[in-house]
C-alpha cells in the first residue's frame, strides 16, 4: 500500500472477523472463511478498478500471494489470511470492482476458502489488535 497516505484510522472492523498483517480479513462460516481486503487497506489503495483472481480449486497458502488488486494510484499483492481451496469467487468484482472500496466488509468479499486449519484463526489479529496495529 502507499506509503504516507491520508486514511480514515476511526473505521470500526467487524468484531467476528480476524485479519492478517497484510491487510486481508478472514470471516469464519464453519470450516470455510470469507476473505477480503480490510477497510484501511481499500482507502490506501484508492479506486479499486481491477481484482485478479485464481480460478476455482486452487490451493491458497497463509502468508503468500494468491492474487492482485489494481488502482489508479498501485497494484499489490493479496496474501492469504489462512491456507485452503478456494470454492467461490465473488463475480461481482469484475464488473462492480468498486464494491471492495464500498462495501469492503459486504459485497466486496474476494473469496470463499474451504479452510485447511480453521483454528489457525486465532493466530490472526482481532478486530482491536488490527485497529491498534493501524493507528
Amino acid at each position: 500500500m502507499p506509503e504516507g497516505e491520508e486514511v480514515n484510522k476511526a473505521t470500526v472492523h467487524p468484531a467476528d472477523y480476524f485479519f492478517h498483517e497484510e491487510h486481508m480479513w478472514v470471516r469464519l462460516e464453519g470450516d470455510e472463511g470469507v476473505l477480503g481486503i480490510s477497510s484501511y487497506a481499500q482507502e490506501r489503495l484508492g479506486e479499486v478498478a481491477l481484482v485478479d483472481l485464481p480460478p476455482l480449486g486452487t490451493r491458497i497458502t497463509q502468508g503468500e500471494p494468491f492474487g492482485t488488486v489494481e488502482s489508479a494510484k498501485v497494484a499489490s499483492d493479496l496474501i492469504a489470511p489462512l491456507s485452503g481451496e478456494i470454492i467461490a469467487v465473488n463475480k461481482k468484482l469484475a464488473a462492480e470492482p468498486w464494491l471492495v472500496n464500498d462495501e469492503s466488509y459486504g459485497n466486496g468479499w474476494i473469496l470463499r476458502v474451504r479452510l485447511s486449519n480453521p483454528e489457525k484463526a486465532t493466530e490472526l489479529l482481532t478486530s482491536k489488535q488490527y485497529a491498534k496495529r493501524i493507528a
